[in-house]
């Protein structure tokens, strides 16, 4: 491996859901920056596998034990976080209850479908609309 280091840099490794309960999908406003309103999720821990990343990213922020994961989608726009290039692998899940805020979740919210807030973070709508286009698919 001449003239390589090691190990290479590469983009940080994400998870997002695409929590479904209560007939809506449940967002998190975040505490910080940048502030908006987000899907559930974080980066992978070392040792971690991407699903179990995004069942434990869900429970910090919303108190929510989601289930029956599915795979929406690979996100890797280098330009999706304006701080830093990450790649998120994003998962559709149910819930049951209520989301509460922890973590670094402000508040959490279950919008409808068809009323989700304008100031979604990151690209994040985009995976909604995935989620909620392979969802129409699957019926």
């Amino acid at each position: 491996m001449a003239g390589k280091k090691w190990p290479p840099v590469t983009p940080l490794l994400t998870v997002d859901a695409v929590v479904r309960t209560g007939g809506g999908i449940v967002l998190i406003r975040r505490r910080n920056p940048p502030h908006g309103w987000a899907l559930p999720g974080g980066f992978v821990d070392v040792g971690e596998t991407v699903e179990h990343a995004a069942v434990r990213e869900a429970e910090e922020e919303t108190g929510m034990k989601i289930h029956d994961l599915w795979l929406v989608g690979v996100y890797s726009d280098p330009g999706r976080d304006a701080r830093f290039h990450t790649v998120s692998v994003a998962f559709g899940a149910t819930a049951e209850g209520m989301p509460t805020a922890h973590d670094d979740a402000a508040e959490a919210v279950v919008f409808s479908d068809d009323e989700l807030p304008e100031d979604i973070v990151f690209d994040h709508r985009r995976i909604v609309a995935d989620f909620l286009r392979q969802e129409r698919k699957s019926r």
